[in-house]
């Protein structure tokens, strides 16, 4: 017979792969010697020396030979890297890291990206030195499937999930330990039990609250969108044991009186800046503007846990009364953030301007800094603006004027250059103390906030320049132009205002720009001002420069906000190694990896911003979820073939307008005109109409509002039977929008 150890030893051979069979087999374990080695096996799993799956014998811990894992990361040559989606640190120890293989035979599989789910079978590849085995994809799987995030309700003698998600089951609910759920309340439970009958068990994990709050609200967009929220626990392991940074390899700035300058409410500063005139001669009326980052790539290395955490989220993402940070507090509101009067490290770029604003020259410092005053935009504007008591007079002469007058500079240098200058006023959500919505308002557009967003673009147009110019490769901030599609589309628009858009290729900022002008002070300008938007490009991140066409810029890249944006922090490991500023910098090797990172980023951008928006829609109809029936003045903001999307003036809500619940005609969708037209009466609802509305329906969990249209439309010059005969002769294949008015009984609206 053969001794434990070796029975354990084929085992860790065999992983997840042998069973009593293989293991006689194996040691040449013939006929009545069979029921000693049955014996031996239970002894074993008795000790809890082994572990018994189906007919197969493992080693706890082990992997089985097919199983569900999380895609976490990257390994140094840019293959996907993933983790057991179910795995107990606490008696297992760290997760194992299994190299994620495609399979050759599903080339239409869609590829995956970090943080999908995937079913894998363990194979014998090879799996590189930052893995422990080797997985081939057998499918991809829907996002947190195990995991269900819902209502609890409780009724007629039931407890159940309702899930948030539609296409999710409901859940008989444990009752054993409900958390403190009270029916109503949003919970996250954890499937435990699927059958081929009945509907699948499960058991509450955590309360999340009531569903009316902005806690519960933001936790379904991430949960619907695969956010990752929680950090593991060597992530946040690595940020509590990180050591403050010494002066070894830097200079020492901090005499030079840089001010952090943001949101009142704002936990991480990772940008301070400073201004002064320019001393030289030669550049009279210049001035030198300073712009300090945190240094978060000396926190963060490459290759470690908490690069890898920070790579995956990508970003991090911000709802009305909370923060899902990209780097855990430790660092993010801790080591990294730059607070008034402590020792802070930081990357540092001094740049020189002249009189008419453009950028003489620049150097980056790798330096510890102090910052000398926490103000937020209002305060640094009130101070400006000459309200008293606001900043010390000392302050006020030898920091803020300064600064505002380098800001007059470069505001020159950026008028030069015209920028793409959409005037987008951006909505805000006021909450009251229990989480629940108090009102939508419209910040003011303050020159403070000008004044750090030009500061800002003019540093990461010098980290790109610095990066090119030592050959160092770097994730640029990319914008094409629009495509022709698009400008045809907004040509055909304006054609309806009476603006005209050049033909052909070619067009810059300025042609947007002049638009803009046109409108500034009418009833369209908010209009036009959305429509140029959605007529543009999206930004994203490529080591591939095409420039930024809305900043009017030939390269660009993002280094000011590391604490929040990975790719803030690719660009200084690179400003790291092109300058020898220490050990930390990118990795020989990056230019391969680059791309795919890009992607990895620019998705979790994309991702962030789609949660943002739908917390703010769910936030806005839980708001008026209670006011039904009550009417409201808006614009039409969107026109398709099934309805119009209407847009109200005071909270900037969006709802919709059935295109079967419009009048008492049939209407049909003209695209080219972006209207909607009664065949008999000739009323037309155009884009950028004003209209009066109803709100019928609020469906808060959808984030989704229903109106009633109450405005008439307008009228064009009412066409001959002929006519309208060859109108829908002419639009018959292509069908009309709206239902016929046979039987639509009358809305009450027209007298």
């Amino acid at each position: 017979m053969p001794s434990r150890d070796e029975i354990m030893a084929f085992l860790a051979d065999n992983p997840g792969m042998a069973g009593k069979r293989e293991i006689a087999r194996h040691f040449g374990i013939t006929g009545g010697a069979r029921i000693y080695l049955k014996r031996l096996l239970r002894e074993m799993a008795d000790d809890g020396l082994l572990e018994k799956r189906q007919k197969r014998l493992s080693r706890p811990g082990d992997l089985p030979p097919v199983l569900v894992v999380l895609v976490t990361g990257r390994d140094s040559d840019g293959e996907l890297l993933a983790e057991p989606a179910s795995w107990d640190e606490d008696e297992h120890g760290t997760a194992p890291r299994i190299l994620v293989l495609p399979d050759p035979r599903k080339s239409d599989m869609r590829a995956p990206g970090l943080g999908d789910r995937l079913l894998v079978r363990l194979t014998g590849d090879p799996a590189g030195e930052e893995a422990t085995r080797a997985g081939r994809i057998i499918k991809l799987l829907d996002r947190q499937a195990s995991s269900v995030l819902g209502i609890l309700r409780q009724a007629r003698g039931r407890t159940f999930l309702e899930p948030i998600d539609r296409k999710q089951k409901e859940l008989e609910i444990d009752t054993s330990d409900l958390k403190g759920a009270a029916d109503g309340d949003l919970v996250g439970a954890q499937v435990t039990k699927v059958g081929r009958y009945g509907l699948p068990r499960g058991r509450i994990v955590r309360r999340i609250g009531a569903m009316h709050s902005e806690m519960a609200v933001s936790e379904i967009a991430l949960h619907t969108h695969g956010i990752p929220h929680d950090f593991p626990d060597r992530v946040i392991e690595a940020a509590e044991n990180a050591k403050p940074a010494t002066m070894s390899g830097r200079e020492d700035w901090r005499k030079l009186p840089l001010i952090t300058i943001d949101p009142a409410d704002a936990k991480d500063h990772d940008d301070a800046v400073h201004a002064v005139a320019d001393e030289d001669p030669a550049n009279g009326g210049g001035y030198v503007a300073t712009v300090a980052i945190a240094d978060v790539a000396y926190y963060v290395r490459p290759g470690e846990p908490l690069d890898r955490e920070a790579h995956l989220r990508g970003n991090s993402v911000y709802f009305p009364d909370r923060v899902i940070p990209m780097l855990p507090e430790a660092l993010s509101n801790g080591l990294c953030s730059l607070k008034e009067g402590e020792d802070r490290p930081a990357m540092a770029v001094r740049m020189v301007f002249d009189k008419a604003g453009r950028k003489l020259r620049h150097s980056f410092h790798r330096v510890m800094m102090r910052s000398a005053l926490k103000i937020s935009y209002d305060k640094a504007q009130a101070a400006i603006d000459g309200e008293p008591g606001i900043v010390a007079d000392a302050v006020l002469e030898e920091i803020l004027k300064p600064l505002w007058a380098a800001y007059a500079c470069l505001k020159r240098g950026r008028e030069a250059r015209e920028p793409l200058d959409l005037d987008l006023p951006e909505r805000k959500i006021r909450l009251k103390p229990d989480g629940t919505v108090d009102g939508v308002y419209v910040p003011a557009r303050l020159d403070a906030h000008k004044l750090i967003e030009e500061f800002m673009i003019q540093a990461n147009v010098a980290a790109a320049e610095t990066l090119e110019q030592h050959g160092v490769p770097l994730l640029y901030r990319v914008h094409d132009a629009s495509s022709p599609e698009k400008l045809e589309a907004l040509k055909e628009f304006l054609g309806t205002l009476g603006i005209r858009l050049a033909s052909g290729g070619g067009l810059r900022p300025a042609a947007f720009n002049g638009i803009l002008r046109k409108v500034v002070g009418t009833p369209e300008a908010e209009l036009v001002n959305q429509v140029i938007l959605r007529s543009q490009a999206q930004a994203e991140y490529s080591p591939q420069n095409i420039g930024h066409f809305g900043l009017n810029l030939r390269r660009y890249a993002h280094f000011t906000s590391p604490i929040r944006r990975y790719a803030d922090l690719i660009v200084h490991r690179g400003l790291i190694r092109a300058l020898k500023l220490g050990d930390d910098g990118l990795p020989d090797g990056m230019e391969g990896r680059l791309e795919m990172i890009g992607a990895d980023v620019s998705a979790a951008e994309r991702r962030a911003m789609l949660a943002e928006r739908d917390t703010v829609d769910r936030l806005i109809a839980l708001w008026l979820a209670d006011q039904v029936g009550t009417r409201f003045n808006g614009r039409i903001s969107g026109v398709v073939k099934s309805g119009l999307f209407i847009r109200l003036d005071d909270t900037g809500a969006d709802g919709f307008v059935p295109a079967s619940t419009i009048g008492d005609d049939y209407y049909h969708y003209d695209e080219s005109s972006h209207s909607m037209s009664g065949r008999t009466t000739g009323e037309t609802y155009s884009l950028g109409d004003r209209v009066e509305v109803r709100l019928v329906e609020a469906a808060p969990y959808a984030g989704a509002l229903r109106f009633e249209l109450l405005s008439e439309g307008h009228y064009h010059k009412r066409r001959s039977a002929r006519e309208r005969t060859m109108e829908r002769n002419r639009k018959h294949k292509s069908g009309g929008a709206g239902r016929s008015p046979k039987g639509r009984p009358s809305k009450g609206r027209r007298k």
